[in-house]
């Protein structure tokens, strides 16, 4: 497996937050959903024109429901997230899934982030910027008390690491 600063890159050990899966399925909904009404709205209403709307319908409601059922599920196998003494671990994605690594002495920053549908579900999520071309590390889907404490515990955890961030 392939090390970053003698840290091995291995899965993380933690998992998001349940209320996750809720989160993604009305996120993703937010397209598909109101469109396949609108066609399907149209479809009823415009008898003359069902030719065009009901195809369409099923074009966007089919793999739309797909994509509503398959992806959170997925996603939630494959989130994680682990901090130890020497790194930051993240694994997330469900298509194309990326794991990575940043040792604490490459962080740079730790921020919260929270999106008004993690607010409704108490979710909050976490950003740890390094000096990486390949941008920051997040781990979304966290209990809101458990990504203060977890961003209080890198910041500390930075601050008495040595080295440059660089």
């Amino acid at each position: 497996m392939p090390q970053s600063d003698g840290l091995l890159l291995r899965p993380p050990r933690h998992r998001v937050e349940r209320r996750a899966i809720v989160w993604w399925v009305l996120r993703a909904a937010l397209i598909p959903v109101p469109t396949a009404l609108v066609l399907g709205v149209l479809d009823l209403l415009i008898p003359p024109a069902r030719f065009v709307f009901g195809p369409l319908f099923l074009a966007v409601a089919l793999p739309g429901l797909c994509y509503l059922i398959v992806m959170p599920l997925w996603r939630y196998r494959v989130h994680r997230w682990e901090t130890t003494d020497q790194a930051v671990y993240t694994a997330s994605g469900w298509l194309w899934q990326r794991r990575r690594v940043a040792p604490l002495s490459r962080i740079q920053t730790v921020d919260t982030v929270r999106g008004p549908l993690e607010q409704l579900f108490g979710l909050s999520g976490i950003k740890v910027t390094t000096a990486s071309a390949a941008g920051a590390l997040t781990i979304r889907g966290l209990d809101r008390g458990r990504a203060a404490e977890l961003v209080e515990q890198l910041t500390s955890a930075t601050q008495a690491t040595p080295g440059d961030a660089t």
